[in-house]
């Protein structure tokens, strides 16, 4: 419907559901002695007797003050020896209308409740479940209104305009005045409702969900939801007892969005909304926007407000100088819950910067920290996107967290999780009584691995949920990095599907063609919005252009994760030495499509979870042995082609696997532990690979384009050695050695280019301060005039056991 604006000259006389919001101000900017009193709260919906509750709420986050000094101090004043008028009956609600209203099944309470002009006076009605009597105040008028049972209130006033009115609601034992929600118009304009529907609305976020604001000169909160199928949407919090009945929201026409301004509710009032479906059942449902939520296992929303003042200035405006494909990029991968355990984000916001920024990392990752339900499923079964989870506190405290990391210098990536959501009856899954967030064919909407949904990402409005949420994360809480989620199981059809369990596209194929639309759309919303921010796809198959530019037709992400990298050079790890020549190319195979997609190297939690042991636990040998596999594998992993992960423990090579129950183990590092030297020796050497790795440009500048790298020696098998040659973009080089073989190799000669005229040993993971053998090359080397690996000139060299060396013009 095509809205109107009121006249300036005339007040309304009831918020016509049509009508487009008055300019509202967010809560937060208005002082908090302007929430007023909420609205009386109802008694739980299991016991409905006549007994009201025994104390009126105060608004969260207000003094409450005692409900009959603040009606004294607030009751309007009425002429000396004027007596109250009285409200004249008026024709009671149709029995459709009375029905619907009551039981939650109404598209506009709006018309039925408030004041309305009709001839003769001023209609008022009120919906106040367990009251015993309502009166509307308004200047120089107290007017009782008569009851039409089942908690409808109403009466006709003789004035001959819609006042500036109160009601003050009384219960057995006490009143309390309050602003009637139904005297407003809405607090959502038509180009928001426009957006929506077209799916567009970029900040989602500001429109949708629960929004502490001051509207129409009154403190309280808009109440929005998507729900199309919906018969009725109610708002229940703690400020109503959990009964919506008071508080039905209304329909803005064909956008399928609820509203309902709650005046006097603010920071802190946990709600949920009690939807009718269209069976006439109910459902009460979590707020699928909301930006808050209690600590799990409880699932209510929370109404919430940012007052955190960022610090990060100079972060933000340098982060993006950069393209960070030629950029150093060394990530922490971090489980926050079980980093140390117990700690709050304010907390971890003490101790965690620090670490990362003492072991040289640029970035952390942080697996996922929207709100989830099952902390075993680490994050990655999110119900609350738009919320970070609870668990450890508050969405400042995290914004503190992500603020401190930054002023440590120190970029956040967070996992992010649009694949997929879980099956709880009080979040996403049929939200309104029919598959709306997932797709509508049972064979597209559940996923065959975990037991959950996967959205309908040909739905204009569920792909918009999604692509403002990864401008939300980057916007809102200054994240510098998405790391997109199982992105193979969007991107087919026939993903973990047997033949007659999928059925294909319009085309004949395989390929999810909605899934790449979102995936498309939202990296270039991304990446237009906020400059500097990368986007990283978790993709383990061969699909073409995952980093192309999607002008180019690609989808657009910054990087990707070289699962085959992962996989191929764990095998080759974990063979014993004298084997390795038999599966020599599963290190070299890498680089055969190296420079096909700007790619990240990761050693995950998922490679050390679940059986697959630790990253020094796989590694054969005895505990010298693995642990000098582990230093030599870490040294090849840096200097190879792609950007760096490492997951938090196997920094100083935990044996165990991770456990999101007890986090790392840390007491390996603590100096009374007898092998404390061998743990801390692992974690010094990561902290020089990021520090040598960070002063040389040869070793990230060039990460995706050949002429960055070139082999000295591929083809080793029989001595497990692997000798290549990395060149930053002016040319200069970094010789990179790793001997795989448990021997030590004298003399062994190499290839070197033309111009240097000594190569010095600039790191050994074999030196002795990590706890290797510190067999060393200690003078330069110098090039002689020997051909060898189709080179003019050679060196020759020692190379330790175990080992990767690495050498810079000297």
């Amino acid at each position: 419907m095509t809205a109107r604006k009121p006249s300036r000259t005339a007040k309304p006389a009831t918020p016509a559901r049509t009508a487009p919001a008055d300019a509202a101000t967010p809560l937060s900017e208005a002082p908090i002695a302007a929430v007023l009193p909420t609205p009386p709260a109802a008694a739980p919906a299991k016991k409905r007797t006549t007994r009201p509750p025994k104390k009126a709420t105060a608004a969260p986050g207000t003094a409450a003050a005692p409900a009959r000094r603040a009606k004294k101090a607030a009751a309007p004043p009425r002429p000396r020896g004027a007596a109250a008028p009285e409200s004249h009956p008026v024709p009671p609600l149709d029995g459709a209308d009375r029905g619907r209203l009551l039981a939650g099944e109404h598209h506009d309470p709006h018309a039925l409740l408030g004041a309305h002009p009709v001839d003769g006076g001023v209609v008022v009605r009120a919906l106040r479940p367990f009251a015993r009597a309502v009166t509307v105040l308004a200047p120089g008028l107290r007017v009782p209104l008569l009851s039409e049972g089942d908690g409808l209130f109403s009466g006709l006033v003789p004035l001959p305009e819609v006042p500036e009115y109160r009601l003050l609601v009384a219960y057995d034992d006490h009143e309390i005045e309050v602003e009637d929600p139904y005297r407003f118009w809405p607090a959502l304009g038509e180009l928001d409702l426009h957006l929506i529907g077209e799916g567009r609305h970029e900040e989602l976020w500001t429109a949708l969900g629960a929004r502490p604001m001051v509207h129409q000169g009154v403190a309280g909160t808009r109440f929005t939801v998507w729900a199309p199928n919906a018969r009725g949407v109610r708002v229940c919090g703690d400020f109503s007892h959990w009964d919506g009945i008071g508080f039905p929201m209304r329909s803005l026409g064909s956008s399928g969005v609820w509203e309902l301004f709650l005046p006097g509710i603010g920071e802190g009032a946990l709600y949920k909304f009690d939807l009718c479906r269209p069976d006439g059942s109910h459902t009460t449902r979590s707020d699928p926007m909301a930006r808050h939520t209690e600590v799990p296992p409880a699932t209510a929303s929370v109404v919430t407000a940012s007052h955190h003042v960022w610090q990060d200035r100079e972060w933000m405006e340098r982060r993006g100088s950069v393209p960070v494909h030629e950029a150093p990029f060394s990530v922490y991968e971090v489980h926050l819950g079980s980093w140390r355990p117990g700690l709050t984000y304010r907390q971890l916001a003490e101790q965690l910067p620090a670490y990362v920024k003492e072991l040289g990392f640029t970035h952390v990752e942080l697996m996922p920290v929207s709100e989830h339900p099952f902390g075993g499923s680490w994050g990655y079964q999110v119900t609350g996107f738009y919320a970070p989870t609870s668990r450890m506190g508050s969405p400042d405290d995290f914004r503190f967290l992500v603020d401190a990391l930054h002023r440590a210098g120190i970029g956040v990536i967070m996992d992010w999780v649009p694949a997929h959501f879980p099956r709880d009856d009080w979040a996403l899954a049929e939200f309104d009584g029919r598959p709306l967030y997932e797709h509508s064919d049972p064979r597209r909407a559940a996923h065959p691995d975990w037991g959950t949904l996967e959205f309908d990402y040909g739905r204009t409005e569920v792909r918009n949920f999604l692509v403002a949420n990864a401008t939300y994360w980057c916007e809102e809480f200054h994240i510098d990095g998405l790391r997109v989620d199982a992105v193979a199981s969007m991107l087919y059809l026939d993903y973990s599907r047997e033949d007659g369990q999928w059925s294909p596209n319009e085309f004949g194929g395989r390929e999810n063609l909605d899934a790449v639309a979102f995936l498309q759309e939202m990296n270039a919303t991304v990446y237009r919005r906020n400059p500097g921010v990368v986007t990283i796809a978790e993709e383990s198959t061969a699909w073409d252009g995952v980093t192309r530019p999607t002008d180019h037709g690609g989808l657009g992400f910054g990087l990707k994760w070289n699962m085959g990298w992962m996989h191929d050079s764990l095998v080759y790890v974990s063979k014993e030495p004298v084997h390795r020549k038999y599966h020599h190319n599963e290190m070299t195979f890498s680089m055969v499509y190296a420079y096909s997609e700007n790619y990240v190297l990761p050693i995950s939690h998922d490679e050390v979870v679940h059986g697959k042991q630790a990253l020094v636990s796989k590694m054969p040998g005895d505990w010298w042995q693995r642990r000098a596999n582990h230093r030599a594998y870490l040294g090849f992993m840096w200097a190879h082609p792609g950007k760096q992960l490492l997951f938090m423990g196997q920094e100083f090579a935990q044996g165990a696997e991770w456990s999101e129950g007890h986090g790392p183990d840390w007491w390996l590092l603590d100096p009374s532990y007898g092998a404390e030297a061998d743990h801390r020796g692992v974690r010094d050497l990561v902290a020089d690979l990021n520090a040598v790795y960070r002063a040389t440009p040869a070793l990230w500048q060039r990460d995706t384009r050949p002429e960055g790298f070139a082999w000295v020696d591929g083809g080793a098998a029989e001595d497990n050695v692997f000798a290549f040659l990395r060149h930053d973009a002016k040319g200069a080089p970094l010789l990179a050695v790793s001997n795989f073989s448990p021997v030590v190799r004298h003399g062994y000669r190499l290839g070197v280019p033309e111009g240097p005229r000594r190569w010095a040993e600039v790191l050994n993971t074999d030196a002795a301060r990590y706890g290797g053998s510190d067999v060393r090359n200690g003078e330069p080397l110098g090039p002689e005039a020997v051909a060898s690996h189709g080179r003019a000139s050679s060196v020759v060299l020692t190379l330790p056991p175990l080992a990767t060396v690495w050498f810079t013009p000297a």
